[in-house]
């Protein structure tokens, strides 16, 4: 498998994306109809080129991140292009292995890599993170083993990892909860007098819940040092974002009285840098940031899901131009810090990486069916015990037809 041209794939044209069933005069399709571009720090083209920083207004945002990367070495740009790499083979392998029927589901992160890693990369050891379902990339970054990852999407356990080990927190489903966790541990950092940060990441479907709006008062209020991390993939499973906001998501913080940043999320050097800068303003006691990474989903909301009914190909087609893997390599390439000796030897790592957590998952324990029962009541209950039954001659009839 090709892992850095994965995105690459023609998607089949369905019937309702041709007849565009929902709306299409997002953000994204209505510049593009403008031949326009949204406002957002870049520091790397899609083409692959390094942003010329020139002191004027056009200028003036990418200048003012552009010094948080301005040291950066060839050897820790090969490390961001092998991060992207290892983790799209990672996902690739896990939606592979749903589709086998070895997972219940999958979130993929497919054309998000460069937000995960860039503002994964950004944090220190004694930051804490807590994410989403989708932050494969930001895991890992904290160095959790990425077949733990995979536990809880079998059925199998309820995380996998233990939280403060890598200072990562479980995935959290429940949509924007998460926000006010790390809002609460933040305030709780400042009250200890730490010098640490706390990011939070969601994506632009949960800024719309009410978890995300309180998090974003208390925060303000206590002047808390966490990062609001939204990675604005487009769509909320089918709904396009121009049916959550009147405004970018990212000028929403001014509301409440702290800054927000649109970086270009496909940008890997430009998520490490205004991330650094966050990161920063927190930890100097400047309060909390909103970050949107503007960033597009290339896959479906999860596996379970068919974004063919609801949106284009050529938009698709359009994002994938700006694929975040495809643009660092063009950079690498074309300033000789990368030879093709490294990209063999990445691809090598890469089938490595799927061959294993192909073999940890299979080797994992089936799912106890049962065990959704178990605990819902401390004295149990007559009606949960009349489900398990018939739940339970359910499951028996499967062994009743196969003997026939």
């Amino acid at each position: 498998m090709t892992v850095d041209s994965s995105a690459a794939r023609k998607p089949r044209r369905s019937a309702a994306g041709k007849a565009g069933t929902t709306g299409t005069t997002s953000t994204t399709r209505t510049a593009a109809k403008k031949g326009t571009e949204p406002e957002l720090v870049q520091l790397l083209t899609p083409e692959g080129k390094r942003v010329r920083i020139a002191k004027n207004a056009r200028n003036a945002k990418n200048a003012e991140y552009a010094r948080y990367v301005a040291d950066i070495t060839p050897e820790e740009l090969r490390g961001l292009y092998r991060d992207m790499v290892l983790t799209r083979r990672f996902d690739a392998e896990a939606t592979a292995l749903q589709r086998q029927g070895e997972l219940g589901l999958w979130a993929s992160l497919l054309g998000q890599e460069a937000a995960q890693i860039g503002s994964g990369r950004a944090t220190r050891p004694d930051d804490y993170v807590f994410p989403t379902y989708r932050e494969h990339g930001v895991a890992w970054c904290r160095g959790v083993d990425p077949t733990k990852l995979l536990g809880m999407f079998r059925g199998v356990n309820h995380g996998g990892w233990d939280p403060n080990v890598n200072n990562f927190h479980l995935y959290t489903i429940v949509i924007g909860s998460q926000t006010l966790h790390a809002t609460g541990y933040a305030m709780g950092v400042a009250m200890d007098g730490a010098d640490s940060a706390v990011i939070a990441y969601f994506g632009d479907g949960a800024s719309s819940q009410g978890d995300v709006a309180e998090s974003f008062t208390f925060a303000a209020v206590y002047n808390a040092p966490v990062v609001f991390f939204c990675q604005n993939n487009q769509w909320a499973i089918s709904e396009p974002t121009e049916k959550q906001t009147r405004v970018p998501l990212y000028q929403r913080a001014q509301g409440y009285g702290f800054p927000g940043v649109r970086v270009d999320g496909n940008d890997v050097l430009a998520c490490l840098a205004v991330t650094r800068w966050a990161l920063e303003r927190a930890r100097n006691g400047e309060g909390p940031t909103l970050v949107e990474a503007y960033t597009y989903r290339m896959g479906a909301h999860t596996t379970s899901d068919d974004p063919t009914r609801y949106r284009h190909d050529d938009e698709r087609a359009a994002w994938e131009a700006k694929d975040p893997i495809l643009r660092l390599r063009r950079y690498l390439e074309a300033s000789n810090h990368a030879d093709e000796g490294f990209f063999a030897e990445l691809e090598a790592e890469s089938e490595a990486l799927g061959k294993r957590v192909r073999e940890v998952v299979r080797a994992m324990p089936d799912p106890d069916t049962f065990a959704i029962f178990e605990n819902v009541y401390a004295d149990g209950h007559a009606l949960v015990d009349e489900e398990r039954a018939q739940f339970a001659a359910y499951q028996a009839s499967f062994a009743d037809a196969e003997g026939v």
